[in-house]
Formats: structure tokens, sequence, C-alpha cells
């Protein structure tokens, strides 16, 4: 039976795949079972030990609970101003609600993808393999690092483990999403197997490389649920900087009630502001727009990458892809289709085209690979040479090995051969053959543009050439103009030759390559990027490539790669799909953006706040400060009010937001301070304005101020 193997995994555009979820996985933003859940996680979060982990909130929740004292204390003596503090009591602890729940919400969809991925944990049979190679049916939770363990058609791969005999297709849906198979075998780079898949056909020996409760999916589920995500860098830095300012402004309001009694002593009118309008003041003047955000964003940045079938071990890696200043991508299967296509053939003086077609599609009926299959069908397309049976005439095929480097058929007393050139040579020699001259400099002219040569020989003479071409992928120039508008640097990566190369890299629009490649090569090249302050990531698959991959700042590890290189990088792509980087590059640089608009815009709000709370404590005792009502804001408490409910409704406003991500479009650094300024800057400073005027007036129509 024929089977579907998955050998790429993008379309022929150069474009990725659509991320296709695993069942019961979050599908939208607000999914009636995330909310529900957020709702309770949001009144969980209340608790002042898990507040505490967010100084600014912890001020928030503070500033509530005493609002809460004297709004009881009110009731029980009737005080003239009960409703008023009782509003803004209720509108405190509203802020704090709504910061929890956009944090709850965006663990709620790692939940949820959890919850998804539980479903594919069973408890499988495992045939374990002991001594003489006797096989005993054992838990699959028993099993224990370095246990042998075999799996036939229909089996559920009970662990994580490498394969060290035989060669199966397995259905790997489960964890990626993607319904076509992969195959997996030894002694290469798609050894890696993953507990919970399926194997489809044949029969393998895992050897298993993780103790229970350490598994692949194991990690897959805490890392989504967020039960290990920490705070990066930035993300660190920047809750230092607004626990600087709330501090800052905790000292300003707290002078703010001796300065007022001085002040109303020594003017004789007016009353100081009471306790409620300061923690309004307060809590209106702290960035709590993004403290109450910070914590989702980071959350959500890494969901962005989960949706993309990408597990990022940690935040840290998805926040240094956004600051990634060289990118390193490997040519096969990344810039270019995987697998040289005969593009044209090039006979040698005196040899008709079609006599050297006719031999090129004899010497490759019977090979399989890409490249064989190519030439038989570049040969009946150019020439109509049809494929023929040879069966029956008793054709003896000649399989290509890594000793002779070529290929062919003997068939009615001719012996066929395609291979490299000094192979062929040296089989045209051995035939009493000889060489043209001309051969070289079809072979070198082929090479210098980037394509491969295979000579074809028929008998004792060498009929001509058959031209290999890279496929470079559609859109890949595109991309690489975009990466470089974004002035992040592209390097291809191959073991082709430095001809070879140079032309490949020309045509796709890479910045740089790096020919002949060796694992000591990438790692210097890595090195001395990293030696110049700039951030590097790459992607790799085989044991060759872990070096690389714990070195880069960014290493995306490919799901079907060796079990040394998943461990080496910090991100685990599950489609194998190496143009991925590119968008774990774009999903980095929208977290930052998305964390510094949030920022700016919180900042630039609160402005607004101060024309609206400052007026108000002060207007009786110093009646000048009137002109900067500039709202016209009815009254002092009205106007209190509506910017204590702002301040909450804006957090609300801004959670799609958080999730979602600012929307993120290739541009230079100083093009992208110049929109974050002139939309998140000056669009925080002028939406509070209208925002609380409607509110002051909602307030008074209501008859609740």
């Amino acid at each position: 039976m024929a089977i579907a193997m998955k050998t790429d995994t993008t379309l022929p555009t150069g474009e990725p795949k659509a991320y296709k979820r695993p069942k019961n996985a979050p599908r939208s933003l607000f999914d009636p079972p995330i909310i529900k859940r957020a709702l309770a996680d949001a009144f969980r979060k209340l608790d002042p030990r898990i507040v505490a982990k967010n100084p600014v909130m912890f001020v928030v929740e503070v500033g509530s609970a005493v609002t809460t004292y004297l709004f009881i204390k009110g009731l029980i003596t009737q005080a003239d101003d009960t409703l008023f503090v009782g509003q803004t009591t209720l509108w405190l602890w509203f802020t704090l609600l709504f910061a929890n729940f956009a944090e709850a919400i965006a663990e709620g969809r790692g939940k949820a993808q959890a919850d998804a991925l539980r479903k594919n944990r069973t408890e499988t049979m495992a045939r374990k393999m002991v001594s003489g190679r006797q096989e005993q049916l054992v838990s699959g939770t028993s099993l224990m690092r370095g246990d042998l363990t075999v799996c036939e058609a229909g089996d559920t791969i009970p662990g994580d483990g490498e394969v060290i005999e035989g060669i199966a297709s397995v259905d790997e849906s489960a964890i990626t999403g993607e319904s076509a198979p992969v195959i997996r075998e030894s002694g290469g780079d798609r050894s890696a197997v993953t507990g919970g898949t399926r194997v489809l056909s044949d029969r393998i020996v895992i050897r298993i490389t993780s103790n229970p409760g350490e598994t692949f999916l194991d990690r897959m589920i805490a890392l989504v649920e967020g039960a290990q995500r920490q705070k990066t860098p930035n993300e660190i830095a920047l809750s230092i900087l607004l626990s600087g300012l709330t501090i800052v402004f905790l000292l300003a309001v707290v002078t703010l009630l001796p300065y007022a009694i001085y002040s109303v002593r020594t003017a004789g009118t007016g009353t100081p502001p009471s306790i409620t309008v300061l923690v309004s003041l307060l809590v209106c003047l702290i960035p709590t727009t993004i403290g109450g955000l910070l914590s989702a964003i980071g959350i959500a940045g890494m969901d962005r990458v989960m949706q993309h079938n990408v597990l990022a071990m940690s935040g840290k890696a998805v926040e240094a892809a956004g600051d990634v200043n060289t990118l390193l991508l490997d040519k096969t299967g990344t810039i270019t289709l995987g697998n040289r296509q005969a593009a044209e053939f090039l006979p040698l003086p005196g040899i008709e085209v079609s006599e050297l077609a006719n031999a090129a599609q004899l010497s490759s009926l019977a090979d399989e690979t890409p490249e064989g299959r190519s030439i038989v069908v570049l040969a009946k397309e150019k020439y109509s040479l049809r494929g023929r049976e040879l069966a029956e005439r008793e054709a003896e095929f000649i399989p290509f090995t890594a000793q002779t480097r070529m290929s062919g058929v003997n068939i009615n007393g001719m012996k066929i051969r395609k291979g490299a050139g000094d192979a062929i040579k040296r089989f045209v020699a051995d035939q009493k053959g000889n060489i043209p001259a001309e051969l070289d400099d079809i072979i070198n002219r082929i090479a210098s543009a980037g394509g491969t040569p295979l000579v074809v020989a028929l008998n004792d003479k060498a009929l001509g050439v058959i031209h290999l071409k890279d496929i470079v992928k559609g859109g890949m120039r595109h991309r690489f103009d975009h990466l470089r508008a974004m002035g992040i640097k592209t390097v291809m990566i191959t073991g082709d030759n430095p001809l070879t190369a140079a032309s490949i890299a020309e045509e796709a629009g890479v910045d740089d390559f790096l020919a002949e490649a060796t694992p000591e090569a990438k790692m210097r090249l890595i090195r001395e990027e990293q030696a110049g302050g700039k951030l590097v990531a790459m992607t790799g698959d085989g044991t060759n490539d872990a070096p690389a991959l714990a070195q880069a700042n960014v290493g995306v590890a490919m799901n079907t790669g060796t079990q040394a290189a998943k461990e080496a990088g910090n991100m685990v792509d599950l489609d194998s799909n190496p143009t991925k980087l590119i968008e774990i590059v774009e999903i980095g640089k929208q977290l930052l953006m998305t964390r510094g608009s949030l920022t700016t815009f919180s900042i630039a709000n609160d402005v607004a706040k101060y024309f609206a709370i400052i007026p108000a404590m002060f207007a009786t005792t110093y009646p000048a400060l009137s002109a900067l009502n500039v709202m016209r804001l009815t009254n002092p408490q009205s106007a209190v009010l509506a910017a204590v409910i702002f301040n909450a409704l804006i957090i609300i406003a801004l959670i799609p937001l958080a999730l979602r991500g600012v929307p993120y479009q290739p541009m230079s650094a100083s093009a992208i301070l110049r929109r974050n300024l002139l939309i998140y800057g000056v669009g925080g400073l002028i939406l509070p304005f209208p925002g609380i005027w409607l509110i002051d007036r909602l307030l008074v129509l209501l008859h609740l101020a």
C-alpha cells in the first residue's frame, strides 16, 4: 500500500502551511470555556501572595482594601460620601480583577492546549526487549531511559526515543496536527520518535531516551500551561521601571495630604482631599494599564509561537528572537525545495541531444530518487521519450553506491552509466575509451552556475551531461527583502562548493553564505557574529548541528531530528519546517513591539488623569486651578470617579490587543519608533479626554455622582 510521505511542509510559493491544531485545542481568542475558567482564575488571583509578584497591582490591591474599610466604616457611621466611596471601591477592585482576567485568559489558552495534549496521553502497553531479544509486555509508563522496545504497524509508541533498528512510517498528528505520515529510521537525522504517536507500517526498535514524567509531551504540557514560565530579561527590566514609577508616585501622593492640610489652614477655605480621593489619584497615576497587561503579553507571545506549532522552552527564547540580528539558514529544504531537479541535457560534440536524453532516461528508470525521477520526466516532456518496461529485456540495473558514485543499467550488450564526472571518467577509461576535452568545460560551466553535473556514458563513450539544478522556493527573495528591511542579515549555510553556493545565494537574495560548511565552521561563524554584539538564530536537525544550536541565541531544532539536536536548541519546530524560523523572528519582534506600544500608551494616558483629578482635589482651595479643568467635568466626585472607571475599563479594552499582539510590519527601528509614538503615544494622550468626559456625563445622568 502506497503511503504519502511528509517530505516538506511548505507550499510551492514558499509560504508555510497553516497551523493545524490538535483536536480540542482552542480555536478563537475568547472561547466560552476559556472565558469561564479565566473568570474563576481572576478571583483566585486576588490572593495577596499572588498579587505581590506584581508591585503595581499590589499597590492597587492595598488601595482597594483601604477604601473597602472606609466604605464599611461609612455605612456604619452613615457618612455623606458613602456612595462615592463605595463606587470608587468597586471600580478599584474591578481594576484588579480586569488585570487578573487578562493574565488568566492568556494562561487559559495554554491550559486548553494542555488539555488537548493530555487527551493524547494514554496508558500504552509496550513490548520491552529483554535478554536474548525476547519481548515482554509491560506498561509504557514503566519504561526507563535506555530500555529497548519494539513497535509494529498499529502500535502506539510508548515513550520518547530514537530508532536504532528498522524504518517505519509514523502518524504524528496527535502532536503536530499534520495528517501526513512521516518516515522514521535508524542511523540518520530522522531517528527521533515521540511518545503518543502511532506506527503505521513496518517494524522498528526504539531506545527510550526519557524517564517517566520527563517526556516531550510532559514538557509540552508544562510549558503551554505556563507552569514553567519565567520572566524574561526585558520583562524584568520593565517591571523594575514600573515599580520605580510606582514608588515615585506613591511618595508624591503621600506627601500631598500634609501639603493639602497646610494649604487649607493657610487659605482658610476648602477641605483637604479624602483618603479615597488620594488612593484614586495614586491608582490612576501609576502605570496600571501596562502593569495589568504585562504578564498577559508575555504569555500570549509564547502562545502565538505554539499556534505556529513551535515549542519554546522559555519566554526568553521568544524574546531573543525579536532581537535577532543574524539568521543562519540551511540551503537544502529551507531556501531550496530540497531535491535537485534535471533542468537540461547538454550533449558533447557529435552527440545528438535525443541520444543523450534516451541514455539518461534508461539509466534512471530504476532510480527512485527525486533526481532520478526528474530525469525521466524531463526526457519525456522535452523529447517525447516514454518510460519503458525493461523487465522482459533482462535489464540489469546498477544501483548508486557511495564508493562508485554512479548508477545505470546493462541492457542488450550496452553499459549505460550516469554519475559524478570523475567517476564516469574512470568508467570510460576502464572501457578503453577517451574523454573529450569539452567535457570539463561543460562540467565547470554547470558548477559555476550553481548546478550539479551528472555525466552520462554509453560503453566507452561519454555522451554528455545532465544539469541538475537547485530550485529556490518561490517567494524566498521577497521574504529575505522583508528581513533586510527589519535590519536582519541572512546567511545561507551549505555544503556546496563556493561557486555553487554563490550562484544560489544570488538567486535567493540572501546577504551572505557559508560554503563547504562543517560543524566547526558554523560555530566559528556564530561566535564571530556574537563577538560583534549580534544575536544569532539558526535551525538544525542533526547531531552535528547540536553544538551550533546550543551556541546560537535562538536555536530551532526540527522535531524530526536527533535527540541531541532537540536538547541543544531552545525551540522545537513540531512541523520540522526550517523556514519557520522567519515566522519565529516576526513573532518575537511582535512581542517586543506589543510590550513597548502598550507601555507608551499607558504612560501617555496618565496625562489626562492629571487634568481630571488635580483640579477636583484643589480647585476649592486654589480657584485658579479650575483653569486645568479643560474637560469641564461636572463636579469633583464625578471627575475622580470618571478617571477611576476609565482606568479600569481601558485594561479590559486592551486585552484583545495584548493577546493578539500589535500588528507587525517589517520596517527599520527608527520607523517602528515613529509609528509607535504616533499611534500609541499620541493616541494614549488623546483618547482619555473624550473617554473621561463621556463617563462623567453618564455618572451625572444616572445620578451616581
